[in-house]
């Protein structure tokens, strides 16, 4: 039917435009964000896994600052315990020279006031072993507790490994010295103690540093995994939508020229009352 009042091919023609500027929309905001799902809008369900995912990434931000500060505190405490095992066997060897019952006492006292400096000293290294406020080697030092996971339901502990001069490890005490050969010979004796005690010490202090940063390697691949496996989600193909827009473009041009044409029959009509 021929009608001036509706004009059926250029509503279809409106419907087929207005398609058509829809999906081109769509193509150039992907191309303009670089995501095919931009907002919950465009896919409700991909956007809210995508989003969990973010959140779990942006959690082992947190969990990786804590591993790495935590490595840093237990790299602090294995640089001191190495200082006062390496003090501790100077102090060995003064003791030893000193157990000479032939040295005269004048050399004797020097050599003692050597063993001291280097006991001071020792406490001194231990005193100073802070990294953040945090020493682990100081007499009831500071155990480390490293977030583990996303949810913080898991830690990685290492454990505070006093050093203190007359602790556990360092037999030692603050006062230690001698005046005679007898003396300085059983002193060699508790110094070797301590220096053994030290060494086991520094093997648990290594072993838990290694299992830090090995976390930390694996919370970073972890991280890459979960940013990669969101891109996959939401991340536009930007070749294959920069094809579709250009089809989309020739399709809205031609659109364009068939709504003009439909627009058109209606005029056509004045020529059957010529």
């Amino acid at each position: 039917m021929n009608s001036v009042n509706t004009n059926v091919g250029a509503m279809v023609a409106l419907q087929n435009l207005q398609t058509t500027n829809s999906e081109l929309s769509t193509v150039q905001s992907r191309i303009n964000t670089g995501k095919r799902v931009a907002s919950a809008k465009d896919n409700g369900a991909i956007w809210a896994i995508a989003q969990n995912q973010r959140a779990n990434s942006q959690s082992l931000n947190a969990v990786k600052e804590s591993l790495q500060r935590s490595v840093s505190t237990v790299d602090v405490a294995i640089s001191a315990g190495e200082t006062v095992s390496d003090l501790l066997l100077q102090m060995k060897e003064k003791a030893l020279a000193a157990s000479d019952t032939s040295l005269d006492s004048t050399a004797r006292t020097q050599l003692a006031d050597d063993f001291k400096a280097l006991r001071d000293q020792l406490g001194k290294a231990v005193s100073n072993a802070d990294f953040n406020g945090v020493n682990m080697v100081k007499a009831s030092g500071n155990t480390i507790a490293a977030l583990a996971n996303s949810d913080g339901s898991s830690k990685i502990t290492v454990s505070a490994q006093s050093l203190a001069l007359g602790g556990a490890n360092v037999t030692v005490t603050a006062a230690a010295t001698f005046t005679t050969a007898t003396q300085a010979n059983n002193m060699i004796a508790t110094v070797s103690t301590s220096i053994s005690n030290v060494s086991s010490a520094l093997s648990k202090l290594g072993t838990g540093s290694r299992s830090l940063t090995s976390h930390l390697n694996f919370v970073t691949k972890l991280q890459d995994s979960i940013d990669a496996g969101v891109g996959n989600l939401v991340d536009a193909d930007l070749a294959k939508e920069s094809a579709k827009l250009q089809a989309l473009q020739t399709k809205q041009q031609l659109g364009v020229q068939a709504l003009s044409i439909a627009n058109q029959s209606s005029s056509m009509l004045l020529g059957l009352f010529r």
